[in-house]
């Protein structure tokens, strides 16, 4: 991995970036190519607090995530981007980073880390497609399989080889191979990087009317020992979209996506699981509200639908109860509502949300309730800030929790 890496940093001085603002638009000569790049810069600071049953002391982190990416201009055919990242501790650190031994608080997974983040090259010298090698930030769909978990502060990456294809403008076309993942534990951490054979298939058409349908396959194959029973194959469909209802202002939302998972290469279980997820909303003049219903299903109680590469904090309530599917399966029956202040008001883009949660086993009895609520808003071009908090409620699993966190944010 290490030599794939340096080799893709070095090719970096003399390739282009697909990510760039530059995409498509080539560079005459190699010099151009390396002197026309484009940098973005990042900060985002962050205070989480964590109050959870069990633990004597509330968990408080302070930390500051530092990017820095360049990506040069295209040459030939040939691009590539580098992204360094730094996670900076403020303060004492009273909170068990996972990395630095302080078991007696509850757990925030922002260890202090300097990091190369992305760093890879790619090829678009071919008809609507795009190979590409590295270090990879890559996310599949909405990310309940495949995402950066880009809630942390230190992303999830893939050590991967891909190819993107855009046959007709309706299709598309990706592909992947992952030989390892980077964790947002980082690499001091025994299980920060997991070596793995994963392969990702996803096709997507967005030509009808109505919605987008996608199909996909994830073939995960893990290699350390410890984590042999999350290998596994998920083969799905996805059909998500929105409607304009009538002459009004008023737009249907829906999204259905059915899974089945069974165990894979040397993992040591021997199951089959199905997943399942529908949802239902209307939006109208800046409200949102949605009701759905998401099911990961357990065989017999004995072993349960699985998503560890996944952005888990986007599912299933943000106090992270859980980041693993319980053996007896997870049923989450959820409703949110969601208002964005319109007008031209100083309050114009402000954001104002909240979702219940009510969950259960697939197969057993209950697990409890949380409520999630948040407030946020851009200012300015650059510039963006969030409260955010989360109660959950245990009844039969996990503890009770809350969880709040103040992020301010800059890009340039």
């Amino acid at each position: 991995m290490r030599t794939l890496l340096l080799a893709s940093v070095t090719a970096l001085a003399f390739f282009g970036t697909i990510t760039s603002a530059y995409a498509g638009e080539e560079a005459e000569t190699l010099v151009e190519a390396i002197t026309e790049g484009k940098a973005n810069l990042s900060f985002r600071y962050r205070l989480e607090n964590v109050d959870q049953a069990g633990f004597a002391e509330d968990a408080t982190a302070s930390t500051l995530r530092t990017k820095l990416k360049y990506s040069t201009k295209a040459f030939k055919g040939f691009s590539g981007v580098v992204e360094f990242e730094n996670v900076l501790q403020i303060g004492s650190g009273n909170y068990n980073s996972t990395l630095n031994g302080k078991g007696q608080f509850p757990i925030i997974a922002d260890p202090k880390i300097t990091e190369v983040n992305q760093a890879y090259v790619a090829y678009t010298g071919l008809d609507k497609t795009t190979l590409l090698a590295g270090r990879v930030a890559h996310n599949m769909n909405n990310q309940r399989f495949v995402g950066t978990v880009g809630w942390r502060q230190n992303d999830q990456t893939w050590d991967m080889a891909g190819i993107i294809s855009a046959p007709t403008k309706d299709l598309t076309l990706t592909g992947a191979y992952v030989w390892n993942v980077n964790r947002i534990f980082g690499d001091d951490h025994p299980f920060g990087d997991l070596d793995t054979n994963t392969f990702i298939i996803d096709g997507k058409f967005t030509g009808f009317e109505v919605g987008n349908l996608t199909a996909y396959g994830l073939f995960i194959d893990l290699n350390d020992i410890p984590v042999l029973g999350l290998s596994s194959q998920t083969l799905g469909v996805r059909f998500d979209g929105k409607h304009k209802l009538g002459d009004s202002n008023m737009t249907a939302l829906y999204e259905a996506e059915f899974a089945t998972q069974s165990d894979y290469k040397d993992s040591p279980l021997d199951y089959s699981a199905q997943y399942y997820h529908f949802s239902a909303g209307l939006s109208t003049n800046g409200i949102t509200g949605k009701v759905g219903y998401e099911v990961l299903g357990s065989d017999s109680g004995a072993t349960s639908f699985q998503t560890p590469l996944a952005t888990l904090h986007k599912f299933n309530g943000w106090a992270d109860k859980f980041l693993g599917t319980p053996a007896g399966g997870l049923e989450d029956l959820y409703g949110s509502i969601t208002y964005k202040v319109g007008g031209d008001s100083a309050f114009k883009g402000l954001t104002i949300g909240a979702i219940y949660h009510d969950f259960s086993a697939d197969v057993g009895g209950d697990y409890g309730s949380e409520i999630d609520l948040i407030v946020k808003k851009k200012f300015g071009k650059n510039y963006y800030g969030s409260l955010k908090f989360a109660d959950y409620n245990a009844s039969g699993f996990a503890t009770d929790t809350q969880k709040i966190w103040f992020t301010l944010g800059a890009n340039y």
